[in-house]
């Protein structure tokens, strides 16, 4: 069974955007082909869940993974960062081979 992790900081964020939107369920995570290394993460809010979805709770919140990207998130840990002025969800992912200069796409 695939396993995906949250860290209290990302828990954090996803209940405070959660809260500001006024509903919605957690957060969505699929990839798509992109960027200079082959794929990209696409990060939404789940306003409610696909019958073919896969929940993983943790920490009191819900990440939503799209099947197709089940297999190339696997063992992740979704995090948020703060780093200078910039914050974001990162993701701490055991199945990247390659990723290219900016970070914005990755190769598995």
């Amino acid at each position: 069974m695939a396993h995906l992790s949250i860290t209290d900081a990302a828990a954090e964020q996803i209940r405070r955007v959660l809260e500001e939107r006024g509903h919605g369920l957690g957060l969505r995570v699929s990839v798509k082909p992109s960027g200079c290394s082959g794929y990209s993460y696409v990060l939404d809010f789940a306003d409610e869940s696909a019958d073919d979805d896969v929940a993983f709770q943790e920490r009191g919140v819900t990440v939503y993974v799209a099947p197709d990207a089940l297999e190339m998130l696997d063992g992740s840990e979704v995090d948020y960062v703060n780093e200078g002025l910039n914050r974001f969800f990162r993701f701490n992912n055991p199945n990247v081979k390659d990723q290219c200069g900016c970070g914005e796409s990755f190769s598995v």
